[in-house]
């Protein structure tokens, strides 16, 4: 398809706030910089944190901003282009260097400070100001005191990172990026043949771009695929025995901030809630579009009746702009903010990055900076995914005023939840226009392309976190863990399929699978474990969220603002309590699946009951 269509072609960030180039000397500059400074932190600081904390927290701010300015510029530069070999290289260098000297001269840092006693940190909160602001941050750290190793380990393993499991995974980015498919005489990219899958009103159109999507990510894209999950699994199995971690899940979860237990409740909740539902939907999707049983390439097919003319980029940005203006005119202003300032990379290009993604940073004088990358085609779904993620933006910029580099990143738990909400707020914007102009078809066809996004959302996200729980080392049962264990495509292959038989139903229950046993390879997120399950938490957090909304009249905005501004310092059940809602329930989740999908699946019912198919 050509982004000029769409008008994408000239929606490219400006990334020159940071540096001016990929080869610009300052990126260098800016490496050796950092370098000693480390040096004259460890200096300073070891074994003097008894004395120095006030003056170690500052030092140890300027280092992780000016870190992170570097690591930022390179990844977002790679994201457009992630073969370029000159990027790759400058990434590879800058890691060996500031890992190494992180290694050398940080690592004390953390373990040093988690040993301070309890009184000696109370005596620095009530003297310093900036001490006092961050002890959420100091509080958090400390949580990991009984998982740390020794600080020559410590070392050796930040030393040795850039050779890890993570750098399986982006070579693989690469080869992803790569991949090409002949579709009608035409070469397409994978972001390209998973539009034409969720767009295309033709059955056998959608089964034949399924047929090709598969059979592409078989054969070497598989085995390396394994091959890469196999080093993430082993490697997690390693820092789960050595630190002393109950589970695979753990370190996520404490990271979060959440139980195990409430975790599970989620994927419990999900499993005999969302499922069900979803198996409902799929039924009347089935009827909709007329067929006697979906086939999994009818997943997330459009409905017939459904308006697919593309949609330009700038009306996209107008829409979601008005969307977000109706509920928070402080949010729109900072949405403008990414399209004035050149924050947004919006085209589907090769060589770019599948998929869509929000990153946020503080540069220097602690000024919160947050740009997007989309690979926009004109979809329904593609408006979406830009109120989507710069609800994450928002979010960022919120906590970073607020708060600072080091705690301004929020718990993966909540990472979703002001996405969720922009996407929320879209949807419920453009259904009340749609109710204005009593356009019954055209409102059934969008409920139904929400209810598809929040099915994959809550229960794809589950099938993908059982997946994962499993080849981890989770029971079938999800009740144990056992030691994983190196296996071959085909053996993923049914784990995977087994997991999308426990949510969707047998064959021919509601769908038919074939062309489905090779998608689990092109799923990243399985390289970053247990992120996947962040998208249904925040998903049915938002919605008990939401549904407070008119219940709470005019005070649900300054709650809502204060609960983004909260970044990492406070845990999840402290973060929603001012809305009155307690997630340590089992019933919170329940309601949350009943609130939003229920209620959505039970309106899209009675709406198909008054159009003629």
């Amino acid at each position: 398809m050509k982004n000029k269509s769409v008008g994408t072609e000239d929606v490219r960030w400006d990334l020159s706030f940071l540096y001016k180039g990929i080869n610009d000397p300052q990126i260098t500059a800016d490496i050796s910089v950092w370098i000693g400074e480390a040096k004259n932190f460890f200096a300073t600081h070891k074994g003097n944190l008894g004395k120095t904390l006030p003056k170690a927290l500052a030092d140890y701010i300027e280092l992780t901003m000016l870190q992170q300015k570097i690591f930022y510029y390179l990844s977002l530069m790679q994201s457009t282009n992630v073969s370029d070999a000159v990027i790759k290289a400058k990434i590879a260098k800058a890691e060996q260097r500031l890992n190494h000297a992180q290694g050398e001269y940080l690592t004390f840092f953390d373990i040093e400070l988690v040993a301070l006693s309890d009184g000696a940190l109370e005596r620095f909160y009530k003297k310093d100001k900036l001490l006092a602001k961050h002890r959420p941050w100091i509080d958090h750290v400390r949580v990991f005191r009984p998982h740390l190793l020794t600080e020559p380990v410590e070392s050796a393993l930040t030393k040795r990172s850039p050779f890890g499991a993570g750098a399986w995974s982006e070579f693989y980015e690469e080869l992803e990026a790569d991949l090409v498919f002949s579709w009608k005489e035409e070469t397409k990219t994978l972001t390209e043949m998973l539009h034409i899958l969720s767009e295309s009103k033709d059955a056998k159109e959608r089964a034949l771009s399924l047929d090709i999507i598969n059979k592409g990510l078989s054969g070497h894209f598989a085995k390396y695929s394994a091959q890469n999950l196999y080093m993430v699994v082993g490697s997690r199995a390693v820092e789960t025995r050595e630190r002393g971690y109950a589970n695979p899940m753990s370190l996520r979860n404490k990271a979060s901030r959440i139980p195990d237990a409430v975790v599970d409740a989620l994927h419990t909740a999900v499993m005999k809630e969302a499922a069900p539902l979803a198996r409902r939907f799929y039924a009347l999707k089935a009827q909709l579009l007329g067929l006697p049983k979906l086939a999994w390439s009818d997943r997330n097919a459009p409905m017939q009746f459904y308006n697919s003319l593309l949609i330009p980029f700038p009306i996209a940005v107008k829409t979601v702009l008005s969307a977000y203006k109706s509920f928070s005119p402080a949010l729109a202003d900072l949405v403008k903010e990414f399209v004035d300032k050149k924050r947004i990379d919006a085209p589907a290009v090769k060589g770019k990055r599948s998929g869509a993604f929000n990153s946020s940073t503080l540069i220097s004088g602690n000024i919160p900076v947050s740009v997007t990358l989309l690979n926009y085609l004109g979809s329904q779904r593609d408006v979406m995914t830009l109120a989507h993620e710069v609800g994450h933006g928002v979010h960022s910029m919120l906590a970073g005023k607020a708060l600072g580099i080091l705690m301004m990143e929020y718990p993966m738990a909540y990472a979703e939840t002001a996405s969720v909400f922009g996407e929320m707020t879209t949807f419920n914007y453009l259904t009340k226009e749609l109710k204005k102009k009593n356009e019954t078809k055209e409102l059934l066809g969008l409920i139904m392309g929400k209810l598809d996004d929040m099915m994959n959302t809550v229960v794809r996200q589950i099938g993908f976190s059982n997946f994962e729980r499993r080849i981890h080392g989770m029971d079938e049962s999800y009740t144990k863990w056992n030691e994983p264990k190196k296996l071959s495509v085909s053996e993923i292959n049914s784990t995977w399929l087994s997991t999308l038989h426990e949510l969707y139903g047998e064959d021919n229950d509601v769908f038919t699978y074939e062309n489905t046993e090779h998608l689990w390879t092109y799923i990243p997120h399985f390289h970053n474990p247990f992120y996947v399950y962040a998208y249904a938490f925040g998903e049915l957090l938002t919605q008990s969220i939401y549904a407070k909304k008119d219940e709470l009249g005019a005070r649900f905005e300054p709650l809502y603002l204060e609960m983004l501004s909260s970044g990492m310092t406070k845990d999840v059940v402290d973060l929603i309590k001012p809305f009155g809602l307690d997630p340590t329930r089992n019933e919170f989740w329940i309601d949350g699946v009943k609130s939003g999908i229920g209620r959505l699946i039970a309106e899209a019912e009675e709406l198909s009951k008054k159009i003629e198919i």
